[in-house]
């Protein structure tokens, strides 16, 4: 009965997946309305945790089927209907064209007249003439660029920011050559859709592989394979943080199994990816430190190595400016922290924060069981820093399925709630209470191990 229940919750979750890309609109948070995604949202992680709690009446490998049976249906259904709430793939698949073309995706923006041959009609939608006789831009993910070397002074893109270079590292956008040379340049958005389901379902895999071998529970694996999250950013809208999370997975593994080489290249790849993966660098370092700090930065140097010839300096693309625009270099986007240290004060107290939190991390993690270390490290930054977009959590997901702390998840949540409601005062309280559950979470989690330690020193006895 409990295999049947769980999978109807998967299949209920799949299905709900689906419709929430075939049945809704693209979402526009600028609506000023609440809008029928955050219902959906707030449904599919309802059918998640019931899930979750069904599969622990479930036994033997009939686990393992249903994790993984989960992972395939609902990462499968993610691929409906293309991004709902993001065109960052749009972004992907026109660096990953530019390359194939033999150019750097650092020399150009897309609007660029440079680039014109090289545009796609799903990229750059041609202006429609509207109804004052002027050309304008048509379509849910469809932006308007003015002022460009066009015969209509206005550029139609899906592609976000348009005119600036590209803000992804190496190892990203060897990535997306990859993808389109495989696919060629007019596939819209499945290609990175599939990619992201492959590296999820590869995730999987691994986190069970963990578990297993290491004598814990498997059932933790669907944290990770069912996570709504998983499907929404790391399929649907196909993130490159999949591919992060895929290497710092890796990278953990083989530091804890005592190879520090392979695990310091893992992670500096893992870093030349999104450069996020960096927050989980210090419970890698407890043992054999300058192995795994020499194999990340010689990789990550490397695989620079070939931009940097073609665009020298431009290789850092417009992070700088992006760092700017969300409100890191101001403090602004520290949500709690602001609320004491104004302006950049808040930027250098977080800084100092994560300096401390990286020590603590690096001193205290068990080199053979680094998971929760990379737990600590990831949730607490996240909290800490408090980004807009709710994907970056993706890096911590693993980390809660591998340690069994699913308090941590209330993390992602409020990171998605500052992506659906964008108010600041909602994000505040949405951070508050993900550090209250989690602060709370883990007294009760000590107070249950004291008592049961308790017990057996009075059995014993």
């Amino acid at each position: 009965m409990r295999i049947v229940v769980t999978a109807l919750l998967l299949a209920a979750s799949a299905v709900a997946t689906a419709a929430s890309l075939v049945l809704l609109r693209y979402y526009d948070h600028t609506a000023g309305q609440v809008e029928p995604l955050v219902f959906f949202t707030a449904g599919l992680w309802v059918l998640f945790a019931l899930a979750v709690l069904s599969l622990r009446g479930v036994q033997g490998r009939a686990v393992v089927v249903l994790v993984l049976a989960g992972s395939v249906a609902i990462g499968g259904a993610a691929m409906a209907g293309p991004p709902n709430t993001s065109t960052d793939s749009a972004r992907y698949a026109w660096d990953g064209i530019v390359q194939n073309a033999g150019i750097s995706p650092y020399d150009y923006a897309p609007a660029d007249p440079e680039l014109d041959p090289l545009r796609t009609e799903w990229l750059f939608p041609t202006p429609v003439i509207g109804a004052d006789g002027e050309p304008e831009c048509v379509g849910e993910r469809i932006m308007t660029v003015r002022d460009v070397d066009t015969s209509t002074g206005i550029l139609c893109t899906a592609i976000n920011r348009a005119k600036v270079t590209t803000i992804y590292p190496p190892a990203s956008e060897i990535f997306f050559a990859g993808v389109r040379l495989l696919t060629g340049p007019d596939p819209q958005y499945w290609p990175m859709q599939l990619a992201g389901l492959l590296m999820g379902l590869g995730v999987t895999g691994l986190l069970l592989r963990a578990l297993i071998s290491s004598g814990r529970d498997p059932r933790w694996a669907a944290l990770w394979g069912w996570c709504p999250l998983v499907a929404t950013e790391g399929v649907t809208n196909s993130h490159i943080d999949m591919l992060g999370v895929l290497l710092l997975v890796v990278a953990t593994m083989l530091v804890s199994a005592r190879r520090p080489w392979l695990g310091g290249i893992a992670l500096g790849v893992g870093i030349s990816a999104k450069l996020i993966p960096v927050i989980g660098a210090p419970a890698l370092l407890r043992r054999h430190p300058v192995q795994v700090i020499l194999g990340a930065v010689g990789v990550f140097a490397l695989l620079y190595v070939p931009y940097v010839i073609a665009s020298g300096i431009g290789v850092l693309g417009y992070l700088p400016g992006y760092l700017s625009e969300e409100g890191y270099v101001s403090g602004s986007r520290f949500v709690l922290l602001s609320l004491v240290f104004p302006g950049a004060a808040a930027l250098v107290v977080a800084a100092l924060l994560l300096a401390v939190l990286a020590a603590l991390t690096w001193w205290r993690t068990n080199p053979d069981n680094p998971w929760l270390g990379q737990l600590i490290m990831i949730g607490t930054t996240l909290l800490i820093v408090s980004p807009r977009y709710p994907w970056y959590a993706l890096l911590l997901v693993p980390m809660i399925a591998m340690t069994g702390r699913w308090e941590w998840m209330a993390v992602p949540l409020a990171l998605t709630e500052r992506l659906l409601f964008p108010s600041l005062a909602a994000s505040r309280v949405a951070v508050t209470v993900a550090i209250v559950t989690v602060v709370t979470g883990t007294l009760i989690r000590r107070r249950s191990a004291r008592l049961e330690g308790h017990r057996t020193v009075t059995r014993a006895t």
